[in-house]
């Protein structure tokens, strides 16, 4: 069995984010890869800074490890119904590096939010924004992580098997998707 590369994007730069600590759930669920955590700790999108200085390097680092990846692994919480600044700045400063870094590339999306819908708002907004790049996006099943903050153990494990066998399946569908 071949190792796998992952890569993962949160919406949420917080440490102790639930929606990263889902992103670690899924990858381990996933099984062997190589699993690495994008740095979305970038500037915002401005078109003179592209015209005078071109595209930053932890973006064309970010297109690279896209391009690199086997599969993609998404989570978002909803602000204001909505994905959040920090990942649609992420996906608007990838939009503007040469080639089509998402193309075809295998993408599974999910969410984890406090509210009780989990974020699937948010995830919905995601997928739309996702779409304009062609993305082999899976469409289930549907992973959306309501009352986040007490869906982990103290080792960040999802306490919920229910999740946990869905987010499995996701996983398990996406592995299959890079062969």
């Amino acid at each position: 069995m071949s190792t796998h590369t992952l890569l993962g994007l949160s919406g949420s730069l917080r440490s102790g984010s639930t929606n990263t600590k889902l992103l670690a759930e899924a990858a381990r669920l996933f099984g062997d890869a190589n699993y690495a955590l994008a740095d979305l700790r970038l500037p915002l999108y401005d078109g003179d800074l592209e015209n005078n200085n071109g595209i930053p390097d932890a973006v064309q680092l970010l297109a690279t490890q896209i391009v690199n990846a086997d599969a993609v692994i998404l989570s978002t919480p909803e602000y204001n119904s909505g994905i959040t600044g920090v990942l649609k700045n992420a996906l608007d400063w990838v939009s503007r590096t040469d080639g089509k870094p998402w193309a075809g590339k295998p993408v599974a999306v999910m969410s984890a939010a406090a509210g009780r819908a989990g974020g699937v708002r948010a995830q919905t907004m995601l997928r739309w924004c996702l779409t304009p790049f062609n993305p082999q996006m899976l469409l289930g099943p549907e992973i959306a992580l309501a009352d986040s903050s007490n869906q982990f153990d103290e080792n960040g494990r999802l306490t919920n098997a229910f999740t946990e066998k869905q987010l499995t399946t996701l996983m398990d569908t996406l592995r299959a998707s890079t062969a």
